[in-house]
């Protein structure tokens, strides 16, 4: 490793010996392992030979459309194989992919198309009544569709004609994708990823869980997410080995790969591994070569813990913390510490510095809890078109998290709270306001505020405090509002209705923490 200057105001450490742009990680693999399976969805198997000419002649396909590098093209695609296509096809030529969550609605598509100027979105069939108009995103030249649909190109036409490519020369600093991600006012900010954060990130999960060409994992979590993004598509395409694409989450059909396919690893929210444990054969399973069960998003209940190293001698489990603006993966557990360092999310990765400082941003001593601040050169380089949010977030090189946290003597670090009032459902983190806005849409809402509800599988639900005006409202009604503003995993699943206005202290401000306190009681008998 050495010390190299990015970004203009970060000095960080890098790997000396890297790929140098997302496309390499490609070309790498089908050098390293062309007859090899990159790929499995369904009845579906690419090898990596088959996985670079198929992004190749896409990307021959999207340039013969005048897209050129540095445009965006979004992708509204759920968990297949056209979407890493995709991925490779833009990055060959130096285009920016902007993957959008297919659980979003349409006020949401709208704003991050037009915000990120999107000339072109490739979409699942089905959302096709989502799209903006031209006038809500008047960059978006063409839609093209994986099936049959009215109004946009078909994927097929798009890949039937072979056109000449040539691979586009980045720069390490370049932007290679852009995520959005909610704020607390509500409005996502688009953070964007370089070719530079992302391969320290895979390079920091092939590491840490010791990857080569023979190991073989399952993405269970949407390729959107920086969790499939980073720790699955390119981490497993950075090692050449097979990565099984599954549509959607369900435990039975995941152990039923496992055991055909030998997985060797997987990176999932504990929720899943729960849901596993609760499969009547899951004992009776061969899942031998099930080796690196590595988890975040949320912290694993001990008792789940337990049960996995009772059930799967093989099987080593490993934390690990990190978030959007940290192309994923800022802490690690070492192999073998879970047991010694449960309650912790691992140390920081070789190319991770991380403090913990106080509100002036004075670094504080170990065990005292402070906001965790992270630097690297796998953090992102700021958002999208947001100076603003940039300069607020980004300070001396390093990204302010908003977690609460310490730090021992030996760089174990513990994420004891969050800073701002966010829901983390199963390792999908919802932020509060978004949810209340929504709310107050509805006329019979007088005021609400949105807080955790403790669940013993997926961690935390939401539940909305609502005082409502005099015309009464049922709980399903206001779900079935909520419905059409807001992802699914968003909408509250219970209500407490009040006559009286909500809780607030002197100074005007909601008193949450009583709020989550009487929900808490009622759910748990105890307090928070």
């Amino acid at each position: 490793m050495r010390l190299e200057a990015h970004y203009n105001d970060r000095v960080v450490r890098c790997f000396e010996n890297r790929p140098t742009s997302l496309y390499q990680l490609l070309v790498d693999a089908q050098a390293k392992n062309p007859k090899g399976i990159a790929l499995v969805c369904e009845d579906k198997r690419l090898t990596y030979t088959q996985l670079l000419q198929a992004s190749t002649q896409l990307a021959g396909a999207i340039t013969s459309k005048g897209i050129v590098a540095g445009e965006r093209i979004a992708l509204m695609l759920g968990n297949r194989i056209e979407f890493i296509v995709v991925l490779f096809a833009a990055a060959r030529i130096g285009v920016i992919s902007v993957p959008l969550s297919i659980r979003d609605q349409k006020p949401g598509f709208a704003y991050a198309l037009a915000h990120c100027g999107a000339r072109a979105v490739f979409h699942e069939a089905d959302l096709s009544a989502l799209l903006p108009d031209a006038k809500e995103a008047p960059d978006l030249t063409y839609r093209i569709s994986m099936q049959s649909c009215a109004g946009s190109d078909s994927y097929e036409q798009w890949t039937a004609i072979d056109h000449a490519s040539t691979i586009t020369q980045v720069a390490e600093e370049d932007t290679a994708v852009i995520l959005y991600t909610s704020g607390t006012t509500g409005r996502p900010k688009g953070a964007m990823l370089t070719h530079l954060a992302i391969v320290h990130s895979s390079m920091h999960y092939q590491i840490g869980m010791g990857l080569t060409t023979q190991d073989c994992s399952i993405v269970t979590v949407p390729l959107s997410h920086v969790t499939g993004l980073i720790a699955l598509i390119t981490t497993m395409v950075l090692s050449a080995c097979k990565l099984i694409v599954m549509p959607q989450f369900k435990a039975a059909v995941f152990l039923k790969l496992a055991v055909e396919e030998k997985m060797t690893h997987t990176l999932m929210v504990p929720a899943m591994y729960n849901l596993c444990l609760l499969e009547k054969d899951f004992g009776k399973m061969n899942l031998s070569a099930w080796r690196v069960g590595a988890y975040g998003g949320a912290p694993m209940p001990v008792a789940t813990i337990e049960k996995l190293a009772d059930t799967v001698r093989s099987l080593i489990l490993m934390n690990c913390y990190g978030a959007t603006e940290t192309t994923s993966p800022a802490t690690l557990m070492p192999q073998g510490e879970t047991v010694n360092h449960n309650d912790t999310v691992g140390i920081a990765l070789s190319c991770v510095d991380m403090c913990v400082v106080d509100d002036q941003g004075i670094q504080l001593p170990s065990h005292e809890m402070g906001e965790i601040w992270i630097k690297g050169p796998m953090v992102v380089k700021g958002y999208w078109n947001n100076p603003k949010a940039t300069a607020e977030n980004f300070i001396a090189g390093y990204w302010r998290s908003g977690d609460l946290g310490s730090m021992d003597e030996q760089g174990y670090v513990k994420v004891l709270d969050r800073k701002k009032d966010m829901i983390n459902r199963g390792g999908y983190k919802i932020y509060t306001i978004e949810v209340e806005n929504a709310l107050y849409e509805h006329p019979s809402v007088q005021e609400c505020a949105v807080v955790a509800k403790p669940c013993e599988v997926l961690g935390e639900r939401v539940h909305a405090f609502v005082s409502l005006r005099s015309s009464p409202i049922t709980d399903q009604e206001l779900k079935t509002f909520c419905q059409s503003r807001l992802s699914d995993y968003k909408v509250p699943e219970s209500f407490t209705f009040l006559q009286t206005p909500l809780p607030r202290n002197a100074n005007g401000k909601l008193m949450k923490r009583l709020m989550r306190d009487e929900i808490t009681a009622l759910t748990t008998g105890k307090s928070s």
